[in-house]
């Protein structure tokens, strides 16, 4: 399903029919709602569950470049307007928990709870050089040999290339069956705004530590779920958020699992014990 939003993208979704606790899935990058098959296919059907394509990923248009984190959540501002959603749960995995954590700071009356799966930092996923410094400006990092590798693959459609780097890095300790992965894949490779999203992720910071505060008005429960085997988002990423968390008086619950960056591939028993003490539905 589709919907247009204001700026002439269109947002694509999927709708899994269930009851009345409705809950909102946002991917991470080099992915889409492909990856939330298992979720959605699991979860139990007092769950009515939406999985957004963010804009320049899977089916979703791409016609204006994003230039902040803040402008993938007021594209999904502006889907949970269209689709009349209110009081629901959001649930962001890696980057999207970047996107999760904005909109909960600018739209705290949308939503009653809010799930971080390996999400990045507070203060954003840093791009670094090769001497081991943040990356400054979009500029820099569009010049960054490693990131061009990775760039041209996706423009290539490198499937072989993706694989072996998801290989080492996403599912290095569990893989998805060959039918799913083959899914996964096209979703990386239909990625159409890596650079813009990777500098948006690397500027990304709402903490109270050079940023700009905004953690202070995230106003509902959370829970942080990490995999301890993540080799993507990193420990230190994930005590920024504790630390800024606390720092915000926010209300969180902090529970590291049995699992790599793949949550749901490596540990959904888990991960779905944990959705439901927290969203007290069963």
């Amino acid at each position: 399903m589709n919907i247009t939003l204001n700026n002439g993208e269109n947002l694509y979704y999927e709708k899994r029919e269930g009851g009345e606790h409705v809950i909102l899935l946002i991917h991470g990058n080099m992915a889409s709602s492909a990856q939330w098959d298992l979720l959605m296919e699991q979860l139990d059907p007092a769950f009515t569950v939406y999985a957004v394509d963010l804009r320049g990923y899977g089916e979703s248009s791409y016609h204006q470049p994003v230039h902040s984190i803040r402008d993938f959540s007021e594209d999904v501002k502006q889907l949970v307007d269209q689709l009349a959603l209110q009081n629901f749960m959001l649930i962001g995995w890696s980057n999207g928990g970047g996107v999760a954590m904005q909109f909960a700071a600018n739209y705290p009356e949308y939503i009653h709870k809010m799930i971080l799966l390996s999400s990045i930092s507070t203060r954003g996923f840093p791009a670094m050089d090769i001497d081991g410094k943040r990356i400054q400006s979009r500029d820099q990092l569009a010049a960054d040999p490693g990131f061009n590798r990775m760039l041209e693959a996706q423009q290539m459609k490198n499937v072989d290339f993706f694989r072996t780097a998801m290989d080492q890095v996403l599912y290095s300790a569990n893989a998805p069956s060959e039918e799913r992965y083959q899914k996964y894949l096209t979703s990386a490779t239909q990625q159409r705004n890596m650079l813009d999203a990777a500098y948006a992720a690397n500027k990304f910071n709402i903490s109270m530590v050079n940023g700009t505060g905004e953690v202070r008005h995230i106003s509902v429960p959370v829970l942080v779920l990490w995999g301890e085997r993540d080799r993507i988002t990193t420990n230190e990423m994930t005590m920024e958020i504790i630390e800024d968390f606390q720092h915000a008086a926010i209300d969180f619950v902090y529970s590291p699992i049995h699992a790599g960056h793949a949550l749901l591939v490596d540990n959904i028993t888990v991960v779905l014990e944990e959705i439901y003490r927290f969203s007290e539905v069963k």
